[in-house]
């Protein structure tokens, strides 16, 4: 087999190389393969298993991630803890994203994890799904899971907002995705997404982002559409627009409302 058979392909880092919005959705409640599936039907970008905020198993992500590389779309797990990383990125996603990551070190223990010498520690494992569970050779299969893998960091506190051109310097850290109601709270300013505050992180951590050659994303604005517009057109690339339980949750009250007023 040549070389160019081991290729792997991660739209997002496509997407974003070429400045364009990617729409993801995050999973906290489907357990099957099919919301893969559904997420590229519905025209998503990619998708992230949420484990830091769901019961789902190490086996459940890995299968949701697996039958993403099979519709072509980018699957990342939020991992509790930086321990998990080399099992979900082992188990078929194509990147990782961290909480809560407020300096530089932080932000260099995930890149550690996830990616392979020289940038980081991640150990070798063969038959992985991302490369059709064959094995390239060592060189190779570092090379293309290195160039492939994403490391997303999040910001969720006043600090890492002052430490954003830090946190942004590290090499292999690709992105850094807001959560917005952890930040506010953090702010002293819980569900406040208008306060002014709330747009002055964006800002400076879009600046910073652009000044290393990064990206932002939007995160917890399900419920601010405009708020989430106006961000990316002050350049956020990456918008996280909600989680299964409530894309179900709002479709079905919206249908039950409609059946109650047919009795009036």
């Amino acid at each position: 087999m040549t070389m160019s058979d081991y290729a792997v392909r991660n739209v997002v880092k496509e997407k974003l190389a070429r400045n364009e919005v990617v729409a993801s959705m995050t999973v906290r409640l489907t357990r099957s393969v099919e919301i893969a599936r559904l997420a590229k039907t519905a025209g998503f970008d990619s998708l992230y298993v949420d484990l830091e905020h769901s019961s789902l198993s190490l086996e459940t992500t890995s299968q949701i991630c697996v039958a993403a590389l099979d519709v072509g779309i980018a699957a990342f797990v939020r991992v509790p803890q930086l321990e998990l990383v080399q099992r979900v990125l082992d188990g078929g996603a194509l990147g990782i994203i961290v909480p809560d990551v407020r300096n530089a070190a932080q932000a260099r223990e995930a890149v550690k994890a996830a990616k392979y010498p020289p940038l980081g520690e991640r150990g070798y494992g063969s038959g992985l799904a991302q490369f059709g569970f064959r094995s390239p050779p060592a060189t190779e299969h570092y090379r293309v899971l290195n160039a492939a893998t994403m490391v997303i960091v999040q910001f969720e506190s006043a600090e890492a907002i002052e430490r954003a051109d830090e946190i942004f310097a590290v090499e292999g850290v690709d992105m850094a995705l807001f959560g917005t109601n952890d930040l506010t709270a953090d702010m002293g300013i819980p569900g406040d997404y208008e306060n002014p505050r709330v747009r002055d992180a964006y800002a400076r951590a879009i600046a910073a982002a652009r000044k290393h050659g990064k990206h932002v994303g939007v995160g917890g604005l399900a419920s601010r559409p405009k708020l989430t517009g106006e961000f990316v057109k002050m350049g956020a690339r990456f918008v996280s627009t909600g989680t299964d339980l409530g894309f179900l949750l709002a479709a079905a009250t919206e249908n039950a409302k409609q059946v109650r007023a047919l009795e009036t």
